[in-house]
């Protein structure tokens, strides 16, 4: 059975470092650790790499579609390549948590993130899983849109280097060890000490 890791995420250069790109990263992240690249998928508004985790054969895709309308692409490649729901992992900016908070989960509602709305909508279910990546909410009087198009500020940096790697740690832990051992080893409300 093919996994399907999908990075959610704005394309394009003036939205690579944003908040709402963090998905983006993470199968960036993974990708770069085994040495492979992401291709243009035939027939499909994506790009994807392919890993092994394990025995495990992993798709990592990544959405040539705005967020809103991620959804379809992702669809097709788990169709495409038999990865049924409970084998699709969707990894997303949250700004339900904290800065810096990780959390895995299965199922659930979207909380509003229209990536997550998008793919539950394109795959007909919501029983998939979520790796959520904590952005924090906006201060002030700026819209929740505005804030995840905004980067990260320098001195959030740091952080979010060890929020990428705690996330892409948490999509090899979930295929390799199941959600429990994973939800035990990498929940968490606030960011890691380095």
């Amino acid at each position: 059975m093919t996994w399907l890791v999908a990075g959610l995420g704005n394309p394009g250069e003036p939205y690579a470092k944003t908040r709402h790109n963090l998905g983006y990263r993470v199968v960036d992240e993974l990708a770069a650790r085994e040495g492979e690249r992401f291709r243009k998928a035939r027939f499909v508004g994506a790009d994807v790499a392919e890993i092994r985790v394990g025995t495990e054969r992993v798709l990592l895709a990544k959405s040539r579609a705005f967020m809103n309308e991620s959804g379809p692409a992702i669809a097709s490649l788990a169709s495409k390549h038999d990865a049924e729901p409970d084998h699709v992992i969707a990894v997303h900016d949250e700004i339900d948590l904290p800065f810096g908070a990780l959390r895995v989960k299965f199922g659930g509602s979207t909380a509003g993130h229209n990536g997550l709305r998008s793919l539950q909508q394109a795959l007909r279910t919501p029983d998939f899983f979520r790796i959520r990546l904590g952005v924090g909410r906006p201060t002030g009087r700026k819209q929740a849109a505005d804030w995840v198009l905004d980067t990260f500020a320098k001195r959030e940096e740091p952080d979010v280097a060890i929020l990428v790697d705690d996330g892409a740690d948490a999509v090899g832990s979930l295929i390799g060890d199941g959600l429990l051992a994973t939800q035990d080893r990498y929940n968490r409300s606030a960011p890691r000490e380095p």
